[in-house]
């Protein structure tokens, strides 16, 4: 039987295709079982918000930020914390750490495309968020009362798993801009001022004025009030603003991310 070239390119590529996916899959399960067995990650992306949520949560009671119960606010912003913790975490520390044992090179010369071993980090920090999102959305229904419409939880979920990518792309940068031991140190460093400032950890209306109008400078701000927009709260701004921000720094961070891969690469390989 003859085919003609159009065809066999066809043939060629469907197999790479599905060997690809493959790949991704398989290097994504690996992913979160290493970091599933490693505690001071899966610990603190996982036990840490959900604990603080229950702390702040009860500490606040039954006040009201933005046009609703603290508790509900929280379910959106502790969520927020705990993707930007894993996004950011599993990006840095887990590629400055993997430079630093050399896993790197040996993925190099590996048959698997470099596209994959960054859409498996990709896709474990979203299962680890997810996740995150989960177990948050549970104690606040079943310890605050907090109650959310079906389509109101799915879409804040949307916007907080999407919004993480440019947090994301920001820790891959710094995973190849700094080595392992100073890459978690860093990272801190950046992650919670900005969680603090942006009213993830607390309603930012109560924060004081100055940090109040310093927040309106971090993506994390924007992050904040876009989940927020999803479950009623009253705006603080406007969404296509949120959305262009955010747009504005994932080109920067992704810039900036393969400036650090690029620079890394000409050092290790001339």
């Amino acid at each position: 039987m003859i085919t003609t070239t159009a065809e066999s390119t066809a043939v060629r590529r469907q197999p790479t295709r599905r060997s690809l996916t493959s790949i991704i899959l398989t290097e994504t399960r690996f992913e979160f079982l290493k970091l599933w067995r490693l505690p001071t990650y899966s610990l603190a992306t996982l036990a840490f918000p959900l604990m603080f949520f229950v702390m702040f949560g009860s500490f606040y009671g039954q006040f009201e930020a933005q046009g609703l119960s603290v508790a509900k606010y929280m379910v959106a912003t502790f969520s927020a914390a705990g993707l930007l913790s894993a996004g950011m975490f599993a990006f840095g520390v887990g590629v400055a750490s993997e430079r630093g044992q050399g896993w790197m090179r040996l993925k190099r010369v590996s048959p698997m495309p470099p596209i994959a071993y960054f859409a498996a980090k990709m896709g474990m920090a979203l299962v680890f968020g997810m996740m995150v999102i989960i177990s948050i959305t549970l104690a606040g229904m079943l310890i605050q009362g907090v109650r959310f419409g079906l389509l109101e939880w799915f879409a804040m979920v949307g916007v907080l798993l999407l919004g993480v990518f440019p947090f994301s792309a920001l820790g891959l940068a710094f995973g190849y801009l700094f080595g392992p031991n100073s890459a978690p140190i860093v990272l801190n460093l950046i992650y919670m001022p900005m969680a603090f400032a942006s009213g993830l950890w607390m309603p930012v209306t109560i924060l004081p004025a100055v940090v109040q109008k310093a927040a309106t400078f971090l993506p994390t701000y924007d992050y904040a009030q876009l989940s927020l927009s999803t479950i009623g709260a009253s705006p603080l701004g406007e969404s296509a603003t949120h959305v262009l921000v955010l747009a504005t720094y994932t080109v920067v961070f992704l810039a900036l991310a393969v400036f650090a891969y690029r620079r890394d690469e000409g050092k290790t390989y001339g």
